[in-house]
């Protein structure tokens, strides 16, 4: 079968894409990106498409010519500046089914989330869950999943979350009580499942549920998990939940994927299954989680991205904030001190514009670090500038490597910590 698979680049769409093509299935690929993805996968043919902007019928039916079925599987958990949450779970998967009607593309799966309950008060779950509905409505033959906590050998949002709790130095920080319901579903059992759901379909208009074989409660995995990890043994520390919400207001600030209100929200509400069981209908039975993972044991990137699950944003919070407390300060600066320097760096009397133009650049720079705005591109233009005013200054001012605070020595630091930001910043 001919399939098109929107949002393969992302945790559970890699994986789809993968299990597709080993069943011999070709897949197109719907993406925001199609270079990066061809460069992995370069024999997958990738298309471009956003499910922000993509909001006509009109715009999904010329992508549907050849194709026999589709999988959606796009999704976000939290709306930010650059991902509208009602667009990508609501407007843009209409749209598709729309077109998918008019052009006789019949078999569609969609894939939700267990926890797509309108009774859970989140953007996330009321999009979900009107996402499905658009689909239900149409005479098609519809296969909506709706997993419970999905993990892999790599993680992605929620379960990068959990990970990093699990990895945290010392203590286990458990939200609450920890004894939150999941059923972990290990990410290759549920695109093993929709594989057999796309070459049946006589299993149609239905609503599945792929859930793990087991219960565990949140503590239970972070537990399993740091074992996993192989970090040292720690004390549960059972943390207030608002402390939790407060940090998570934060994330909300960043744009943190990993730990945000609606994170936290989804997290509290549940995610263990209730509905019917796609293994009953599959015959694709999930193994317990502890059974993965001793198949897999944890290597060293493991443990680092578990530890840099939280440090990540604290270094996104550090640089933007040097940034922009640099702009403040040059924008603050007294006239006497513009003047000497711009008379140390011969200036003269360009001193005072060149002085606000900068401080305004570093607020720029600082609020774009903030926002994670193409960490390419701006750490670029970060290493360029602290590059260039460090060469600047020791060209005017060479004492200043010699100077009691060491303020050009920082630089290097600096320029160290860019450069870590601009490798671990990139979600996908």
């Amino acid at each position: 079968m001919r399939i098109l698979l929107i949002g393969a680049n992302g945790f559970i769409g890699r994986h789809l894409l993968v299990a597709l093509r080993s069943a011999g299935h070709e897949v197109v690929a719907a993406v925001r990106r199609p270079d990066g993805l061809e460069r992995m996968f370069p024999e997958v043919r990738a298309i471009r498409a956003d499910m922000n902007r993509d909001l006509n019928s009109d715009v999904w039916q010329a992508r549907l010519t050849g194709i026999d079925a589709v999988i959606n599987c796009a999704g976000v958990m939290q709306g930010t500046g650059l991902q509208d949450i009602e667009a990508i779970h609501h407007l843009a998967p209409r749209a598709l089914f729309e077109a998918c009607a008019r052009t006789g593309v019949r078999r569609v799966i969609q894939i939700s989330a267990v926890s797509a309950d309108p009774a859970a008060g989140t953007r996330y779950a009321t999009s979900k869950h009107r996402g499905e509905e658009a689909l239900r409505a149409l005479d098609l033959d519809w296969v909506v999943l709706r997993p419970s906590l999905v993990y892999g050998a790599g993680s992605f949002g929620g379960t990068s979350l959990l990970r990093g709790l699990a990895g945290f130095p010392v203590i286990v920080p458990v939200v609450g009580d920890g004894d939150q319901p999941f059923q972990p579903l290990h990410v290759n059992d549920l695109a093993a499942q929709a594989v057999k759901l796309i070459e049946r379909p006589q299993i149609a208009r239905v609503t599945l549920e792929p859930v793990g074989p087991e219960v565990l409660t949140l503590e239970a995995i972070l537990i399993a998990w740091r074992a996993w990890l192989g970090f040292g043994a720690a004390r549960i520390v059972h943390v207030p939940r608002a402390l939790v919400a407060a940090a998570c207001r934060i994330g909300d600030l960043i744009g943190a994927t990993s730990f945000n209100t609606s994170a936290l929200e989804q997290l509290e509400y549940g995610n263990a299954g209730g509905g019917e069981d796609a293994a009953a209908v599959t015959g694709i039975q999930p193994r317990p989680m502890a059974q993965w993972l001793a198949t897999r044991p944890a290597e060293v990137q493991d443990r680092w991205h578990a530890r840099l699950v939280f440090l990540r944003p604290l270094l996104r919070l550090s640089l933007g904030a040097l940034w922009i407390g640099s702009g403040i300060a040059g924008l603050f600066a007294s006239p006497v001190l513009v003047a000497e320097t711009g008379r140390l760096l011969g200036l003269g009397e360009l001193a005072a514009a060149a002085g606000t133009a900068f401080s305004l650049l570093d607020l720029a720079i600082g609020v774009l670090v903030l926002y994670g705005w193409r960490p390419a591109v701006l750490g670029t233009i970060q290493i360029a500038l602290v590059a260039g005013y460090t060469i600047a200054l020791t060209l005017a001012i060479p004492a200043l490597w010699m100077n009691l605070f060491g303020p050009l020595l920082k630089n290097l630091p600096v320029l160290a910590a860019v450069g870590v930001w601009m490798a671990i910043e990139p979600d996908r």
